[in-house]
């Protein structure tokens, strides 16, 4: 069975209870995700995270001085069960969602979808052909399904 571990940085001053409704959210995003590609013996962990640490985490593991929105780390070999980490940046998919004229919730789904994705081992290109991957269209289908429910 899949396993999904939600937790938020330290310095995110949110009400336990909207912790504990995003916490969910994400646990579905993932374990939908999960579901939706086979992985039943997944272990992932989930991060929400403050623009300043989603900034030095992306300048430590992949040189890239900025904040971003999601980082996913494999940590599993082929042949071996998926295993990884996923940072969402919780300040920025608050920005994305005012900027994108979408729910909070909608914004967290996808983050959580296409950092689940990209643990699994999906990639897609930078730039212009992003939205066009498969791996994008996989992620949209799922943020689709998982806003039904």
């Amino acid at each position: 069975m899949p396993r999904a571990d939600i937790a938020a940085d330290e310095v995110l001053d949110l009400p336990r209870t909207e912790l504990r409704r995003i916490r969910a959210l994400i646990r579905r995003a993932v374990l939908h995700t999960l579901h939706s590609q086979d992985a039943a013996d997944a272990q992932l962990s989930v991060t929400l995270c403050s623009d300043r640490r989603m900034h030095e985490l992306n300048r430590h593991w992949l040189q890239r001085d900025r904040t971003t929105d999601v980082l996913a780390f494999p940590l599993w070999e082929p042949g071996e069960p998926p295993v990884g980490d996923i940072y969402i940046g919780l300040e920025r998919a608050r920005a994305q969602a005012v900027e994108h004229d979408i729910p909070l919730d909608e914004e967290l789904t996808r983050l959580a979808v296409h950092g689940t994705l990209h643990a699994l081992g999906h990639d897609h290109p930078e730039g212009a052909g992003r939205e066009l991957s498969e791996m994008w269209r996989i992620q949209e289908r799922l943020v689709a399904e998982l806003g039904d429910g």
